[in-house]
C-alpha cells in the first residue's frame, strides 16, 4: 500500500491483464457483526483487509467475542451467543459508518455502557435517525458532542430496560440506508416472544444494500419478511445461529473502477481488456448493477459465476442520464467514465452522496474542474461536460477528502487524451476498501517508456546518494535502483548457480545478469525471495564483483536490466552513470558530492558503528584515489550528466539534502501551479 503523500501517476495509454478483487466492504463487516451476535464459531473466508473491517475487528474483540486470525484471510469468530458483552467498553471506529450504526443498534439492545466514536469526520456523519428510533423502544443514548451526530454514549446501568417492541419502529429511509441496515441486524436480538415490526419513514435509498443486509441475515438463520420496501417483519423467536462457514464476495464496488478501465482504455498488445476474478453476473450486491450502467456507455461486457470481462465497445464513451439510487457509491466511478464521454452525461438521486466519507457531490466537482470538465451540481445531482478538445485537458492535484473512493475514481483520468499525468493525493485513503488498489491498477496498465518519470541520483563513493535516493524514492512512492549493488549481486548468483567467473563463461554470466530478480525495498536487497543485503558486502564479493565488472557481454547485460527498472509509477535511480549512461533523458538528474574530507568523516563514523577501527586519514586517501580512478574509466566515467544539477551536502543533513530533491523534482511537475495557488 502507497503510504505516501501523494501519488502521481504518469499519462497510461493502454490496459490488460486479469485482476483479484478484494472482498467486499459492506458483506464483510455485516458478516463479522453476524458472526459475533451468533452461538458457535464462524469461519468468514476472503475477509476484506482494510481499516473498516480493522476497527470492526478490534471492537468485536473489546466486547468479548473470540476472534482468531491466525488463517490468513480466513477468520474465525467465536459469537457471544446469549452471553453479555463485555462492558463498561469504549469503542473507537474510525470512518466506518458499517461498523458504527449497525454496532449502536446492536449495543443499544444487548445493554451494558459502551462509548462509540471515531475520526473527526465520522462524528459529522448523521445518525440521529437511527438513535430516534432506538430510544422509542426504550434505549438509553446520549450524544457526547453535537446532538444528531457521533460519539455516543449507551449506558442502561443495571440492565436493559422494558422494550416498546408492540408497534411498529419507524426509521427514516431517505439519509442512510445504514440506519434500515443496523435495525435489521440488531432487533433479532429482542424479537423472541413477538415479531417485530419496522416501518420506513418515506423513500428508502440504496435498497441493494438492504437487499445485502436480508440474504446474509437469512445466511444467519433470520427470515425477514418484506412489504414492498416500507414494511419488514421480523418473526417471533428469531435466534442467531452460525452457518459453520461463509465466504465473503469480492467488492463490487470496487470493481467498477476496472470495469471503467475496460471501458475507457485501449486493450494492450496481445491482450483483450480486462478480467474482473472474484464477482460475477449473479452477485448479491446492488452495485453489480453498474455493470447496466456501463454497457449503456459504451461498455463490451460479459461474465459468470465470479467473474466479469471487460473490453472497449463504443468510442468515445456515451454519455448518459440516470437514476442511480441503486448504485450509490459505484455511481462515482461514472463521473469519472464522463470525462471520455461524447456530451453531458447527468447522474441523479444521489443526495446520499452528501452524507458519506465526505460531501462527494461537491467534492466530485471540485476535482473534476480541476481536469478541464464543465460540472453542474444540485442537491442530488452532478452533470459532467468533459473537456472539448485535448488541449483543454489540465494537469490536477487531486484532493481526495480522506475518501478511499474520491482516490480511486480519480486514477482513471490518468487516461487524458492530453497524456497529462495526475497527482493522487493521500493515497493510503483507499485502505479503508482496498488497501492494495494502486498495485492492482499497476499489474494491468501500460504507458510508453518515455513516459515513466526517472529521477538519477548520481555521486563519488560516500557521497550519501544512496541514502538519499532511497528517502526520496519512499517519499514519492517509487521504485528504487541501486545500480552499485548490481555486479555484487550478479556475482552472488553466479557462485550460487555454479557459474565460474571468467571469460570463458562471459555469456552464461550475460544471460543470468539479464533477468536478474532484484529488487530494493525497506533499506534491503532481494535475490528472488532471499534477502541478499549482507551477503553480497562481503569481500570475496567484492573481489567477485570486480571480476565481473570486466566481462563487456555482463555490462551490456546489466544496462539492459537497468533500464527494466523504469515501470509504473516512476523510478529513482542512484550510482555513477545513471544520468549519462543508463537514463539520459530523465527529466531530473542530481549529482551530489561532498568534500574528501566530509565524506571520510561519514564512512569513519560508519565503520565505528559497526565496531570496526578504522584510520580517517587512510579512508580519505582511499576515497580520493578512488574519485581518479572513478574519473578516468574509459567506459561510462564518473561526471555529471551535463543537466545535471550539482548538490554539494557537506554541510547538510540528510534530511535536508532530501528536502532539496524533493523541491527540484516538484519544480519540474505541472502540478507546482496547483500547489503554489494552494
Amino acid at each position: 500500500m502507497y503510504s505516501t503523500a501523494f501519488l502521481d501517476l504518469p499519462p497510461l495509454l493502454t490496459a490488460g491483464g486479469t485482476v483479484q478483487l478484494p472482498g467486499s466492504k459492506s458483506i464483510s463487516n455485516r458478516v463479522l457483526l453476524l458472526a459475533a451476535l451468533s452461538q458457535g464459531t464462524t469461519e468468514v473466508h476472503d475477509l476484506l483487509a482494510s481499516d473498516d473491517t480493522r476497527v470492526m475487528l478490534d471492537g468485536l474483540r473489546a466486547l468479548g467475542c473470540g476472534v482468531d486470525e491466525s488463517g490468513g484471510s480466513t477468520v474465525r469468530i467465536t459469537g457471544l451467543g446469549d452471553q453479555p458483552p463485555r462492558s463498561p467498553a469504549a469503542l473507537f471506529l474510525g470512518n466506518a459508518g458499517t461498523a458504527m450504526r449497525p454496532l449502536t443498534a446492536a449495543l443499544a439492545l444487548l445493554g451494558g455502557e459502551f462509548t462509540l466514536s471515531g475520526i473527526p469526520r465520522m462524528h459529522e456523519r448523521p445518525i440521529g435517525d437511527l438513535v430516534d428510533a432506538l430510544r422509542q423502544l426504550g434505549c438509553q443514548i446520549d450524544y457526547l458532542g453535537n446532538e444528531g451526530f457521533p460519539p455516543l454514549r449507551i449506558a442502561h446501568g443495571a440492565g436493559l430496560p422494558a422494550l416498546r417492541l408492540q408497534a411498529p419502529i419507524p426509521v427514516r429511509g431517505d439519509v442512510s440506508s445504514q440506519f434500515l441496515t443496523a435495525l435489521l441486524l440488531a432487533l433479532p436480538l429482542v424479537a423472541r416472544e413477538q415479531d417485530v415490526v419496522i416501518e420506513v419513514v418515506g423513500e428508502l435509498i440504496s435498497k441493494p444494500y438492504i437487499q445485502i443486509t436480508l440474504a446474509l441475515l437469512a445466511r444467519f438463520g433470520i427470515q425477514v419478511a418484506r412489504q414492498g420496501w416500507e414494511r419488514f417483519t421480523i418473526p417471533a423467536g428469531s435466534r442467531y445461529q452460525s452457518p459453520g462457514s461463509i465466504h465473503v464476495e469480492a467488492d463490487a464496488s470496487s470493481a467498477s473502477y476496472f470495469i471503467a478501465l475496460g471501458a475507457l482504455s485501449a486493450s494492450a498488445e496481445g491482450q483483450n481488456g480486462i478480467k474482473i476474478q472474484g464477482v460475477g453476473l449473479d452477485s448479491i450486491q446492488g452495485d453489480i448493477r453498474f455493470v447496466e450502467a456501463a454497457r449503456a456507455m459504451g461498455a463490451d461486457i460479459t461474465g459468470g459465476p465470479n467473474w466479469l470481462h471487460v473490453a472497449r465497445g463504443a468510442w468515445p464513451l456515451r454519455a448518459i442520464d440516470l437514476d442511480c439510487n441503486h448504485i450509490p457509491d459505484a455511481a462515482m466511478t461514472l463521473a469519472t467514465m464522463a470525462l471520455y464521454a461524447q456530451g453531458t452525461t447527468r447522474l441523479r438521486n444521489i443526495a446520499s452522496w452528501r452524507v458519506k466519507e465526505t460531501d462527494r457531490i461537491a467534492a466530485m466537482a471540485t476535482e473534476l474542474r480541476k481536469l478541464g470538465a464543465t460540472v453542474e451540481e444540485g442537491a442530488d445531482f452532478i452533470a459532467i461536460t468533459p473537456p472539448a478538445t485535448p488541449q483543454d485537458w489540465k494537469a490536477a492535484s487531486i484532493h481526495t477528502y480522506d475518501d478511499h473512493r474520491v482516490a480511486m475514481c480519480f486514477s482513471l483520468a490518468a487516461f487524458n487524451p492530453a497524456c497529462l499525468p495526475v497527482r493522487i493525493e493521500d493515497p493510503k485513503c483507499v485502505a479503508k476498501t482496498f488497501p492494495d488498489y494502486f498495485e492492482a491498477l499497476f499489474s494491468v496498465v501500460q504507458t510508453a517508456q518515455a513516459h515513466i518519470p526517472v529521477l538519477c541520483i548520481d555521486g563519488p563513493t560516500a557521497s550519501g546518494k544512496g541514502t538519499v535516493a532511497a528517502a526520496v524514492a519512499q517519499q514519492l512512492g517509487y521504485a528504487l535502483l541501486d545500480s552499485g549493488a548490481l555486479y555484487r549481486i550478479t556475482a552472488l548468483a553466479a557462485v550460487q548457480a555454479g557459474i565460474d567467473i571468467a571469460p570463458a563463461h562471459e555469456a552464461a554470466l550475460a544471460d543470468l545478469a539479464r533477468t536478474l530478480p532484484v529488487r530494493f525495498a525497506d533499506g534491503r536487497i532481494w535475490l528472488a525471495s532471499a534477502d541478499v543485503t549482507d551477503a553480497i558486502r562481503t569481500e570475496a564479493m567484492g573481489m567477485n564483483a570486480s571480476r565481473i565488472s570486466a566481462l563487456p557481454a555482463v555490462r551490456a547485460a546489466l544496462v539492459d536490466l537497468q533500464h527494466g527498472f523504469a515501470r509504473l509509477p516512476g523510478l529513482v535511480a542512484d550510482g555513477r552513470d545513471m544520468g549519462t549512461v543508463i537514463f539520459p533523458q530523465a527529466p531530473l538528474k542530481v549529482f551530489m558530492t561532498a568534500s574528501a574530507a566530509c565524506r571520510a568523516e561519514r564512512r569513519h563514523q560508519q565503520l565505528l558503528a559497526k565496531g570496526i577501527d578504522a584510520n580517517i586519514d587512510a579512508l580519505r586517501a582511499d576515497l580520493e584515489a578512488r574519485d581518479l580512478q572513478d574519473q578516468s574509466r574509459k567506459v561510462a566515467p564518473l561526471k555529471p550528466a551535463q543537466d545535471a544539477l550539482l548538490l554539494d551536502n557537506s554541510g547538510l543533513t540528510i534530511d535536508e539534502t532530501v528536502a532539496q530533491v524533493i523541491v527540484w523534482w516538484e519544480e519540474r511537475q505541472p502540478f507546482a501551479i496547483h500547489l503554489a495557488q494552494g
